[in-house]
C-alpha cells in the first residue's frame, strides 16, 4: 500500500530520478534515493515544508542535480519503476530510513570523505559514493513519526 499518493506518471518520474541520480550505485543506491524523496514528501519540515506530491518534490528548485542532465529526461525503465514503487510503498533502508539529504562528495571517479554535517544535519551513513544525512528531532520531529 502506498505511503504517498502516486499516479503512474509520478512513479515514472520518480523512476527517472532514481536512475539519473544513482544508477552507478546499483539497485540499493537507487532505492535509497527514492527513500529520501518519499521522506521529503511526507516530512513537511525544514526545506521541504509544503511538498505533497512526487512532482513537487522532484521539481523543487535546486533539489536534484540530475534534472540538469539528459539522463533524467529519458524514458523510465521497468527496473527503476519497480524500485520507485517500492519506495512509494514505504520500503525504507538504512542509511536513508529517515534521511532528507544525500550527496556525493568529491569527483565521480574519486569520491571524497563525507563531512560530519550537511545543511547543518548530522551524517548517518554512506552507501558507496553517497553520504546520507537525517534531520535532528529538533529540526524535523515529523520525519520520525511517519513510519
Amino acid at each position: 500500500m502506498a505511503v504517498v499518493k502516486a499516479r503512474q506518471q509520478d512513479i515514472d518520474m520518480l523512476a527517472r530520478l532514481l536512475r539519473a541520480e544513482a544508477e552507478t550505485e546499483g539497485e540499493m543506491g537507487m532505492l535509497l534515493v527514492g527513500n529520501v524523496g518519499i521522506n521529503r514528501v511526507r516530512a513537511n519540515c525544514s526545506d521541504f515544508k509544503g511538498l505533497r506530491t512526487i512532482p513537487q518534490m522532484i521539481n523543487q528548485p535546486h533539489a536534484f542535480e540530475a534534472l540538469q542532465h539528459g539522463m533524467f529526461y529519458q524514458s523510465a525503465r521497468d527496473r527503476e519503476r519497480r524500485l520507485a514503487q517500492r519506495a512509494v510503498n514505504g520500503e525504507r533502508n538504512w542509511p536513508a530510513k529517515y534521511s532528507l539529504w544525500y550527496f556525493r562528495p568529491g569527483s565521480f571517479e574519486n569520491p571524497g570523505p563525507c563531512p560530519p554535517t550537511w545543511y547543518n544535519q548530522p551524517f548517518v551513513g554512506r552507501w558507496k559514493k553517497h553520504c546520507f544525512y537525517e534531520p535532528t528531532a529538533e529540526e524535523c520531529e515529523n520525519v520520525y513519526n511517519t513510519f
